[in-house]
């Protein structure tokens, strides 16, 4: 499946959104436009949502989109959230590999829900403009 980069694809997001299952994990990589590190693992990430077709794959400039952060902030990047029906399963920042997102994601839904994080996004991509 294809990244869903923010704002430019909102509607397609919107529209994918509408047909998944409200239990269709988000993973979403907080990053900015003007950082090298997150500019280089965006191709990665790219790669990897083609291996994931049951996940939706978000990537969201902090500094175009920060109503989708809450009240969280963001020190180090990329920063990762994986969110689910049940809440957020992971929030934090990730070494630039593209192999630790992958071995998470292998292991994330058998994890307790965490505290803390971004609310949840379902509701604010619905709403977005």
């Amino acid at each position: 499946m294809a990244v869903f980069t923010l704002p430019q694809d909102t509607g397609r997001l919107q529209a994918q959104l509408a047909k998944a299952g409200t239990d269709t994990p988000l993973v979403v990589c907080f990053c900015a436009a003007w950082c090298d590190t997150c500019r280089q693992y965006e191709t990665d990430f790219a790669n990897l949502a083609g291996q994931w077709p049951d996940h939706l794959f978000i990537w969201v400039d902090i500094e175009e989109s920060p109503e989708l952060l809450g009240d969280e902030d963001v020190e180090n990047f990329p920063t990762i959230l994986v969110q689910d029906a049940r809440g957020n399963r992971f929030y934090g920042p990730l070494l630039p590999h593209i192999g630790h997102l992958d071995k998470l994601l292998k292991s994330v839904t058998g994890m307790p829900p965490v505290c803390g994080g971004p609310p949840p996004l379902r509701p604010l991509l619905s709403a977005a403009a």
